[in-house]
């Protein structure tokens, strides 16, 4: 069918849809670069905003030691992979969302949106039971030692208890995002983060009758915060008309979790999959000492700020990607994979040369001692510059996502974290110590990228058919 026959098919469709979501139309018909642009400055925003969320917290925690800071490194791996099966669900709830929109679907559209925050809330009970009952041996084999096991179970003792609403709320925030409604997410990301940024001092040190609780005076702080999204979030107009407990019954549950099953699944997985990766490295990070894992603990919260504009970015490809193909509109998917491909090359090299500048301050402000700076520079200086590489990975995994083939982005992610990105950091670290660790994450990052254009590329070659 020819591309306008099928742009006119699927008016009426797109009319429909916008009903729902009034701003959808655009990712279907907007100019591309301009578009993706425009959807992504609210995302990083807020993206900014939440990054800065553990930079804070990782602030404040220093105040307190380095025994404080190391053990809540040792906790980000495990909070992450907790945050990693919401990431998974939110982008299984844009995929479906995002190509049921393109197709008109409505009803649909707000049974899915319904079901996938409910599936939310039942997998943020099983994390706090499971975290609960789990937090000493698994922080033991990850490598902390008694000296920091108190501090840990401080910390997560909180964080658990909040898992659910650390975690429904980015499904929520994936169903406006599949809408084309950027903004709203991106404003109460922030306020979140701003609120976590006033609660850290007067929980962790405590002010007048209100005493400092340290280490857990952080999670709770972050538990708020997220819990206080949560309900902005159901206060807006559009997210609430989606919600509908009305036509709830069993069957058309399970309907619903098995469409979104088959993509949030695999992509929960691979988004779990990083954070186990990140434990084995901070396993092989401690062999070198606290300051090694207080300093790999900071930058890499600093390498998550640095990703920021890709992570965003890949936020708004998803839906775009999504209600294109569920428009038929093969083109404009592939413009935009590429496009972003060769943009967020160059925009983090130039973000490695903005860290190298600042790598003297970053070190002065976060290492309370010279053994951690030293650790910190090395870092800065070596992992970062993998990052439009690793740029490239996220997009195609994104990607592949959005085009409802998650088991290729689950293919793709072994490869890279299991054959690649632990291998060569154990490999580096045997032959140079935190040096060797660090330039075996870049590698692992630069090899990747290259499979993963090679994959992107067959498929907009030869499954597309363009």
């Amino acid at each position: 069918m020819p591309s306008s026959e099928r742009t006119a098919a699927h008016s009426a469709s797109v009319s429909g849809a916008n009903r729902c979501a009034p701003s959808n139309s655009i990712l279907l018909t907007g100019p591309i670069a301009s578009t993706l642009f425009n959807k992504s400055l609210p995302v990083i925003a807020g993206m900014i905003a939440m990054m800065l969320f553990n930079l804070v917290d990782a602030w404040f925690v220093s105040r307190l030691g380095t025994a404080e800071l190391a053990a809540v490194s040792f906790t980000f791996p495990v909070s992450f992979a907790a945050i990693s099966l919401a990431i998974g669900l939110g982008i299984g709830t844009s995929a479906v969302v995002g190509r049921r929109l393109g197709r008109g679907e409505v009803e649909t559209v707000r049974r899915r949106a319904t079901d996938a925050f409910l599936l939310s809330l039942l997998v943020g009970i099983i994390v706090s039971v499971a975290g609960l009952m789990t937090v000493s041996p698994l922080f033991t084999a990850l490598g902390a030692d008694q000296t920091l096991m108190p501090h840990i179970h401080a910390y997560m003792g909180v964080w658990y208890f909040g898992a659910a609403f650390v975690i429904a709320p980015r499904v929520l925030n994936s169903v406006l995002r599949a809408q084309g409604n950027t903004l709203i997410p991106g404003l109460l990301m922030g306020a979140a983060a701003l609120l976590n940024a006033l609660l850290d001092p007067l929980l962790i040190f405590g002010l007048g009758p209100v005493p400092g609780l340290g280490v857990s005076g952080a999670a709770l702080a972050t538990v708020i915060s997220w819990g206080v999204m949560t309900l902005g979030l159901f206060a807006q107009r559009d997210l609430k008309a989606l919600i509908d407990l009305r036509g709830l019954t069993f069957p058309a549950l399970m309907a619903s979790w098995t469409e979104l099953g088959k993509i949030a699944l695999p992509a929960a997985i691979t988004s779990v999959f990083t954070p186990i990766a990140m434990a084995l490295v901070t396993r092989i990070v401690a062999d070198y000492g606290h300051a090694a894992v207080a300093a790999f603990g900071v930058g890499t919260r600093i390498d998550a700020i640095a990703q920021i504009v890709v992570l965003a970015l890949s936020m708004t490809l998803s839906p775009f990607i999504s209600q294109n193909q569920g428009a038929d509109q093969p083109e404009r998917v592939r413009r935009a994979i590429l496009g972003c491909f060769a943009f967020v090359l160059v925009w983090q090299l130039l973000i490695w040369g903005v860290l190298q500048g600042l790598a003297p301050w970053l070190s002065e402000s976060y290492a309370q001692t010279p053994e951690v700076g030293e650790v910190l520079r090395t870092f800065l200086w070596l992992v970062p510059l993998g990052l439009g590489a690793q740029g490239v990975v996220i997009l195609t995994n994104s990607s592949f996502n959005a085009l409802h083939r998650p088991r290729r982005a689950l293919v793709l992610s072994v490869i890279r974290l299991f054959v690649l990105f632990v291998p060569l950091a154990w490999l580096g670290g045997r032959l140079a110590g935190p040096m060797g660790i660090f330039a075996g994450m870049l590698g692992a990052n630069v090899i990747m990228a290259v499979i993963s254009w090679r994959q992107i590329r067959s498929v907009l070659s030869h499954r597309l058919g363009v």
